[in-house]
């Protein structure tokens, strides 16, 4: 998908670095023409009322009180560990590695400090800022609530992906960023983007067709994070995770609407595509954090999200996660997973 797609994943294998992901995708040559409606000036308003009661917290990876992302019937809130596997299951996870293992893309300790793809939950009075985007027919326009001090994925300096993720605790919305920069004086003069998305967390998530977001997929990045809110504080991950794939299909399946390939190879997975762990899978001689991981890839699985290192599961930073612990997805191999049926796959 990405002109820097085969660097990052070179970069990871000689370095094992944590930043196994791409980002928000330049639209791929030859994808579905977009459909619906062109955005306006402003995205909507969210259609129905912020969560009730106790509210998220404020700040850098806060804690979410257990509120969970869009509706409860939402693929990415729907257990699938009763459904068929896919007829290609087979063919599919050995295009990604049946001997290659998990990673952890997040933790506690590389490169002196926290690593991972990083949230802030903003108030409702947070400001909005103008945006530019690089890929603005299929971009959602400003102003966007981004704080001048937001956390960038990689640090202010990263050359990577750059992902921008703030949440508005009161509007209950998500908004997404990929390839990230602020202007001089950002309070003011707001941010330069690859590409950027809203979503009304409270609503089914949705892009027009063809069109990306701030991942290739077109999906929301923030629900398909590992967070230490919920594995340490809740001991449950309620929803499906994200994860990356070297080689993806220039396809898609829903819930994704883009895909970022040239491959046409049947074989080989589609943006969208979901894994689940096998039930067969013994957990038992995991550490505690890598066993919250494990059950959720058991009863929700993965999206196939962006091009990147294979297996790579993308997750939040905090200086809390036990990276010994998490250590132990490196012994799981691609062999463990299956492909949960597909339904229609959008190819050219």
């Amino acid at each position: 998908m990405r002109r820097r797609a085969v660097l990052v994943v070179a970069i990871c294998l000689l370095t094992g670095c944590g930043g196994g992901g791409g980002g928000g995708a330049p639209p791929a040559a030859g994808a579905p023409p977009p459909t619906g409606p062109s955005p306006s000036p402003t995205p909507p308003p969210p259609t129905t009322p912020p969560p009730a009661g106790t509210l998220p917290d404020l700040g850098p990876n806060a804690d979410l009180q257990g509120f969970r992302p869009f509706p409860d019937d939402d693929p990415w809130n729907t257990p699938v560990d009763g459904e068929p596997v896919d007829p290609n299951s087979d063919a599919l996870i050995a295009s990604i590695g049946a001997a290659t293992t998990l990673h952890a893309d997040f933790g506690a300790d590389w490169d002196g400090g926290p690593f991972g793809i990083p949230y802030v939950v903003v108030a409702g009075t947070q400001p909005r800022v103008p945006m530019t985007f690089d890929y603005a027919d299929e971009s959602d326009p400003g102003p966007y609530p981004i704080p001048a001090d937001a956390p960038i994925e990689g640090g202010a300096g990263s050359s990577g992906d750059r992902h921008v993720l703030v949440i508005d605790r009161d509007a209950w919305t998500l908004w997404e960023t990929w390839s990230s920069y602020p202007r001089p004086n950002p309070a003011v003069n707001g941010w330069t983007a690859g590409s950027g998305a809203f979503f009304d967390l409270a609503q089914h998530p949705s892009r027009p067709a063809g069109w990306t977001s701030a991942d290739a997929a077109g999906l929301p990045v923030f629900p398909g994070l590992v967070r230490y809110d919920e594995v340490v504080g809740r001991g449950e991950i309620r929803h499906a995770l994200r994860f990356t794939v070297a080689v993806t299909r220039r396809a898609y399946v829903a819930p994704a609407t883009h895909w970022a390939s040239s491959d046409r190879s049947t074989n080989r997975p589609p943006m969208g595509m979901r894994v689940r762990l096998k039930a067969s899978f013994d957990t038992s001689g995991f550490g505690p954090q890598t066993r919250v991981v494990l059950a959720c890839l058991k009863r929700y699985g993965m999206f196939v999200a962006d091009n990147g290192s294979n297996w790579y599961v993308s997750g939040a930073p905090d200086a809390r996660w036990d990276d010994d612990d998490l250590n132990g997805l490196k012994s799981v191999p691609g062999s463990a997973f299956e492909v949960v049926r597909m339904g229609t796959v959008v190819h050219d």
